[in-house]
């Protein structure tokens, strides 16, 4: 009967009731909880990759820019392809290919 009465006592002990609901407390429902950081790291870990990703666009672009601004006839090729530039008496024709 002492043992159960102890158990009892230990139990119902309002330090220990008190350290147990501060700690789901901190660990379940505070802003800065392990949930909360779960989700935190989660985000981080993706835009680091995002963050590697566009690094890798923005290296390929310069290099890109670098080649097209060392050459004139890369230049001129880059401006007719992709803004229809053309030369004095020269025509274009568009090819529209509809699938």
């Amino acid at each position: 009967m002492k043992s159960i009465r102890l158990i009892f006592g230990i139990v119902w002990n309002k330090y220990l009731i008190t350290i147990i609901a501060f700690c789901i407390l901190m660990l379940f429902f505070d802003s800065n909880s392990y949930l909360a950081h779960r989700k935190l790291n989660a985000e981080l870990e993706k835009v680091s990759e995002e963050k590697a990703f566009y690094i890798q666009q923005i290296s390929a672009d310069s290099k890109r820019a670098n080649d097209l601004m060392s050459d004139d006839d890369n230049l001129e090729r880059f401006a007719r392809e992709h803004y229809l530039m053309k030369r004095d008496k020269e025509d274009i024709y568009l090819l529209i290919v509809e699938e």
